[in-house]
């Protein structure tokens, strides 16, 4: 056996064995509607929200905001983009995108968060790469907090997850606030009910065991 093989053999056969994660109280909350609360988050981090009725609203909203030449990348089927978006897409080829639309599983009230897995980004680097992000949400795919996030099925089965929160900012220099100087420069949350289909809140009652 290899000295790499060996080492690793000696680690896996020191491992303690496994136990049962504690149990997570779901800590009180603070009072007040969700949408209300999730929109000061929002705004708070810099991101703002439309309601439109249906997803035909959305192309003409992408359309007066940042032009009708803008490019577009849809990772939903309910807006149409200009740019094919499929999981055989090269990650880097959005770079040159202007706009990235895409439906959150659900949003976080506390922080204003928006929640994604690689099954709403279908290519994940949407949410990075493209210089504005339209999000679609279902405005009663709200929960209250982090916790509630954490305790979802869907959180602990994706292979990848993200909470995003407002468009990308620093202020590390000078304590000047900038926007979009890492990653998507504007987010806008459209309420939009979503389609039937659609993965409805799921939260795990029963704490895991550790691998």
């Amino acid at each position: 056996m290899a000295d790499r093989e060996a080492f690793l053999a000696r680690i896996r056969a020191a491992q303690p064995a496994p136990e049962a994660l504690p149990e997570v109280p779901l800590f009180e909350t603070p009072a007040g509607d969700l949408h209300a609360r999730f929109v000061a988050a929002l705004n708070l981090m810099g991101g703002r929200e439309i309601t439109v009725q249906h997803a035909g609203e959305v192309r003409a909203f992408i359309a007066e905001r940042f032009g009708c030449e803008a490019r577009i990348a849809s990772a939903t089927p309910e807006v149409e983009g200009t740019r094919t978006l499929d999981a055989n897409t090269p990650p880097a080829s959005l770079e040159d995108i202007d706009v990235g639309v895409v439906r959150a599983r659900f949003g976080v009230a506390e922080t204003g968060s928006l929640w994604f897995s690689e099954s709403e980004y279908v290519v994940n680097s949407l949410g990075y790469l493209v210089q504005h992000l339209v999000v679609l949400l279902d405005p009663a795919q709200l929960v209250a907090g982090l916790q509630d996030a954490y305790r979802r099925d869907d959180f602990r089965a994706a292979r990848y997850a993200v909470l995003v929160t407002g468009p990308s900012a620093t202020a590390d220099i000078e304590g000047v606030l900038i926007q979009g100087a890492q990653g998507v420069r504007s987010l806008t949350v459209v309420w939009l009910s979503a389609p039937l289909g659609v993965p409805v809140v799921s939260q795990r009652d029963t704490p895991v065991s550790t691998p």
